[in-house]
């Protein structure tokens, strides 16, 4: 399937999600050209010509219109893993899915759209456009809330996953992720974080993070932020034995952190991630494909930077016994990359700052901050975490 020319915006060459035109007469994606806009730029991208002070920019309905219709026709989506060309539309796809048929029709389906989703740019556009992922969304969702997930509902989550854009600051497409602030849907996801495979706590973590993150979810970030049960069920996933559940629930800590930071606290999540961290220290991954120690101690130590930011964040880690050592010790490691390193000192920076903490202080300089941090400066990190370094140590020499 082949996505007509004037279908795809310019700049990303993807399907026009919300076509809008310039006054020079070029019509691009929204997402893209405000981009384009806030990066500074005052000339059409395509035609180069200048656009003045205000550059407006005029939805093209016109354009939408025939876009939902060529998407709404039965085009055929060829399949790569077989060699039949009669495979089923999108259309036709999207309306088993819908429909009230036999599950194994729905499985049948769903694989087909995992393979599309899988291998191609434009079948992601297409079915985002079409309306598949709230779609999918109401298949793993659903009461009655099984314990775990069937074989359809397993890959209705995948197939989901593979669908969320992955510009989660301006997209569109994640408002559907609001219908989990209902009470009844927001349990759900809630049991099967707690009692799913491994697979399904993975992807949940993966859509707690991208619903931390979505400007469109705000008001469920907070909700589920502010729910005891979601942490409950959440932290202890920080030290699951499989890389990919551990990783992606440091991650989804981190987000929603950054996201509600005194909700974190209040929930324990201060505890949690300084023993995630502890943990990850000690080599205890588990099994998997990659470092999960060291994954999840970035994300850790990336929500801990993110819960020092708030006046209860900060208490909350200078009262944790053991807090600032490990931070400490995280400043600069031998042997490693250091890719936490920006985020310990910055937790570090917030934690010492003020004279409330001066216990903190204290502790730090025992267990040797300076020389970490000057160790830090030598080896071969990034610019912030070397300019992150130097707050610290300026920090500590005006004591």
């Amino acid at each position: 399937m082949s996505i007509p020319h004037l279908f795809r915006c310019p700049i990303s060459l993807d399907i026009f999600t919300d076509p809008v035109t310039l006054c020079t007469g070029q019509t691009y994606d929204r997402p893209c050209i405000e981009r384009w806009l806030a990066a500074g730029h005052r000339t059409c991208p395509v035609t180069m010509q200048p656009l003045g002070d205000a550059a407006a920019l005029v939805p093209n309905r016109t354009l939408r219109h025939l876009i939902e219709r060529w998407l709404s026709s039965d085009h055929h989506v060829p399949d790569p893993t077989t060699d039949d060309a009669e495979e089923p539309s999108l259309a036709a796809l999207k309306r088993c899915l819908a429909g009230a048929g036999a599950n194994a029709n729905k499985v049948a389906a769903l694989k087909k759209v995992a393979t599309l989703a899988s291998d191609s740019d434009v079948g992601r556009a297409c079915m985002l456009q079409l309306g598949f992922l709230p779609l999918l969304l109401q298949l793993v969702f659903h009461p009655p809330t099984p314990w775990d997930l069937s074989e359809q509902e397993d890959l209705a989550l995948q197939c989901a996953l593979s669908l969320l854009p992955s510009n989660s600051s301006t997209s569109q497409h994640h408002d559907c992720l609001n219908m989990l602030r209902t009470e009844t849907t927001l349990a759900s996801f809630v049991r099967l974080l707690e009692r799913g495979r491994v697979r399904v706590k993975a992807g949940l973590c993966r859509l707690l993070e991208t619903i931390a993150t979505a400007a469109a979810t705000r008001e469920l970030a907070l909700a589920a932020a502010s729910s005891a049960r979601v942490w409950e069920s959440l932290l202890p996933l920080l030290q699951h034995g499989d890389e990919r559940v551990s990783c992606a629930a440091a991650r989804a800590a981190a987000a929603a952190c950054l996201a509600a930071g005194e909700h974190a606290v209040r929930h324990g999540a201060v505890p949690a991630l300084f023993r995630c961290l502890s943990w990850a220290s000690a080599g205890k991954g588990g099994v998997g494909n990659g470092s999960n120690g060291g994954s999840a101690a970035v994300s850790a130590l990336a929500a801990v930077e993110a819960v020092a930011g708030t006046e209860a964040g900060r208490r909350a880690v200078a009262r944790e016994p053991g807090a600032v050592r490990a931070l400490v010790r995280h400043v600069f490691v031998v042997s490693s990359r250091n890719e936490g390193s920006e985020h310990a000192v910055a937790a570090l920076v917030a934690v010492c700052r003020g004279e409330s903490t001066r216990a903190a202080r204290s502790e730090a300089v025992a267990a040797g901050v300076v020389t970490q941090a000057l160790l830090l400066l030598q080896s071969q990190c990034g610019a912030r975490a070397k300019a992150k370094a130097r707050s610290l140590l300026k920090l500590f020499k005006s004591m």
